[in-house]
Parts: C-alpha cells; structure tokens; sequence
C-alpha cells in the first residue's frame, strides 16, 4: 500500500438513525483516534506496574465549513442518536474505509474577516472497524 494524500479524503453521516450515509460536505479535515483502556493490576512483590487491557475507545473530529443546505451534522447533534459513519483517507480506494455509528456533537464559528466554520466531534456508538 502507498501513502495517501489527504485531499481526497471523505467524511459520510447518516442524516437519522435508519438513513444510509451520505457525504457532508465542505471537510477541510477529519481525525479518527483510537485507545484501549489499560487496567493497573500491579501486585505486591511485582517487580514494576502490571497493566491488562480494558475496552477499546475510538472519538474523532470533523472540521470544514458551514453549509447551508446540509443539516445533517447539526441535527445529529441535537438529537443525541446514533448513526451511520464512514470515514475515506481517499476515495481512489474505495475499499480501505473505517466504518461504524457514531455519536456526533457541532460547533460552528464566525469572524468578520473569515468564513463560517463548523467543528464537529464523535464518539464510537458502536465498534468502529477498519476495511480491509
């Protein structure tokens, strides 16, 4: 596999809970993080802190710029239900995604001199997987 270029990279989201995803527009960037939790069982006589493996975590961000004919991002926000996720590194392959339901919070941002941004955040409502 070869690196990747960001510019082609997408963002898709359910509009509601049944819906499939469609793509928000206008993405300047996404991140995807993922962690597990490390549980301390270190013991007396351990020679050093022993960890074991808790739950998996992934949460990410979605930042661009306000559009106004989508609502999808705002309206996952506010209503506090999960749905459709799909995140592309690059749509020139169309197999290598990461894909679950998420639960997604906005934010947006305005300044005289700048254009209207929007920041988003999400939190794995389910396993987020990776294909392939």
């Amino acid at each position: 596999m070869a690196r990747i270029g960001g510019r082609f990279g997408r963002v898709y989201l359910g509009a509601t809970t049944s819906a499939e995803a469609s793509e928000l527009p206008f993405v300047g960037t996404w991140s995807l993080s993922a962690s597990t939790d490390k549980i301390e069982v270190t013991a007396m006589g351990d020679t050093g802190k022993t960890y074991v493996s808790g739950l998996p975590d992934q949460s990410g961000e979605i930042n661009g710029f306000m559009d106004d004919s989508s609502t999808t991002l705002y309206t996952a926000a506010i209503d506090g239900l999960a749905r459709k996720f799909y995140l592309y590194p690059t749509v020139n392959t169309p197999t290598l995604y990461f894909f679950g339901t998420v639960l997604a919070d906005v934010s947006f941002n305005a300044s005289v001199d700048g254009a209207v941004e929007s920041s988003g955040t999400w939190a794995a409502a389910s396993p987020i997987n990776k294909k392939p």
